[in-house]
């Protein structure tokens, strides 16, 4: 019998580069080109410096530490995250970037430990290490069985959504783009001359009217869509409202059922809109960040992974399971009680949507609605939408 729900786990910025990569068995070369730090292996020193030696080498599953007890209870149908690492050995980085990520192809089993089923690679991070670095990247993930998307050889491969089989004739497709105010050069647009990103320069009226042209070009009835977006800058006190407004406009006009964003560096508060999920960042999920000092409140250590319950058939939020972490060592570890106040406090669940409650749940918590008759009708793209170029 098919189930009545379909769960989700969705998770931040996965870099596993760069000081994590040198901590695996198999690493990059450590030299950077960063202004500073010159040398990746500085960013472990830095974390030990806080919370003591880090035992090496790693294994696939280090550095998700805690955080796959609490996967497999879950037991989600399909694993996402945004990866923010490059997968190769290039010894070419690009251009006049400051910070550039790579992990070495050897430690793609850290992925396959984590069981994930598909990456964004609209993000910032993707091209450091060039267009023979992305090849390398598209490359792997294919070898290891995890869809890519938001990234490709040619705009269609960028643009194209990974789709996966729901049974019944039904899919569930992500698709994933990245902006500028992510800091995403301008010159890794996917063209037809050359490979990228599917990015996009701003949000206005004519890139909301492309975005929901695109999604609903792909696909039919039944299908779930997730749509990732790399968008802002990475520590942001409060929600853009242009953010607000571009995710609300494509669960209207495009039927989307889950808005999955991210970039910045620390959880942001979440929304149920029309009774679909948005998530304007979901934070980090894995970095080397730990010795680094906190920018104000906002802490790129402290790490919440998000388990979204999906009514089946029509799309509508069922549930939302969230369970905090916190880094140490470069492992993903139970967090504290003080942080679990404070990750509740930025994902503003003191203030539960209207028609939910927001219950302890283990360390985390679970989101519900109050009422059965709750759940959200299919939503229905607009039809004038659908039938321009």
């Amino acid at each position: 019998m098919e189930p009545l729900t379909l769960k989700l786990l969705l998770g931040g910025d996965l870099m596993l580069g760069r000081g994590v990569d040198q901590q695996m068995p198999q690493h990059c070369d450590p030299a950077l080109h960063e202004a500073v730090v010159r040398d990746a292996r500085h960013y472990a020193q830095l974390a030990e410096r806080l919370h003591g030696p880090i035992p090496k080498p790693f294994q696939p599953a280090t550095p998700w530490g805690q955080s796959l007890a609490w996967m497999e209870r879950f037991n989600p149908e399909l694993r996402l995250v945004n990866l923010e690492t490059a997968i190769t050995t290039s010894r070419r980085p690009w251009p006049g970037k400051s910070v550039h990520f790579r992990m070495h192809p050897a430690n793609i089993t850290a992925l396959q430990a984590a069981r994930l089923d598909g990456c964004s690679l609209a993000n910032n991070h993707s091209l450091d290490w060039g267009y023979n670095g992305l090849a390398d990247t598209l490359r792997c993930l294919r070898q290891a069985g995890i869809q890519a998307a938001g990234a490709g050889l040619s705009p269609h491969q960028a643009q194209r959504p990974a789709r996966w089989q729901l049974g019944h004739g039904r899919e569930l497709l992500l698709f994933t783009w990245a902006f500028t105010s992510s800091g995403v050069p301008p010159a890794w647009a996917a063209l037809p001359c050359r490979p990228g990103v599917a990015l996009i320069s701003g949000i206005n009226n004519g890139s909301v009217k492309w975005l929901c042209r695109c999604i609903n070009r792909q696909r039919r009835p039944g299908d779930r869509v997730v749509v990732s977006l790399h968008w802002g800058a990475n520590w942001v006190p409060v929600v853009p409202e242009q953010h607000r407004w571009l995710a609300r406009q494509l669960i209207e006009l495009a039927g989307v059922d889950v808005v999955f964003g991210h970039s910045s560096h620390h959880p942001l508060p979440l929304e149920i809109h029309q009774g679909r999920l948005i998530l304007y960042g979901c934070g980090d999920l894995i970095n080397d960040y730990e010795g680094l000092p906190p920018h104000g409140p906002w802490r790129s250590d402290l790490v919440c992974l998000y388990g979204v319950e999906l009514e089946r058939r029509s799309g509508g939020l069922a549930a939302l399971e969230l369970q905090p972490f916190q880094l140490r060592g470069f492992r993903l570890q139970e967090a504290s009680a003080a942080d679990r106040q404070l990750l509740e406090h930025q994902l503003g669940l003191e203030a539960t949507p209207a028609g939910w409650r927001c219950r302890p749940l283990g360390n985390g918590w679970r989101l519900e609605p109050q009422r059965s008759s709750s759940a959200a009708l299919p939503a229905q793209p607009r039809a004038d939408l659908l039938s321009h170029p």
